[in-house]
């Protein structure tokens, strides 16, 4: 099953940390050898800046994540 995560690239949710998440997202995948089941996609700004930093693991939206969720985030992709 391959799994596709956006990452907005606004510059609000960029500033708001999804520049780091990018970063932790990448490591991640490549740690725990999902790089074949992962396609990582840069999404342009949703107009969703208040809710910022956002993400979108296959179609379902996370917003407003800290860096502890976005790994618990993570964590499901190895099931």
């Amino acid at each position: 099953m391959t799994i596709e995560i956006k990452v907005c690239m606004g510059s609000a949710c960029f500033a708001k940390g999804n520049a780091e998440n990018l970063q932790i997202i990448k490591k991640y995948i490549e740690d725990n050898n999902l790089d074949g089941n992962v396609t990582i996609v840069g999404e342009l700004c949703a107009n969703k800046c208040a809710s910022g930093p956002r993400i979108i693991v296959n179609e379902k939206e996370y917003t407003n994540i800290t860096q502890g969720e976005l790994f618990n985030i993570l964590e499901t992709l190895k099931s």
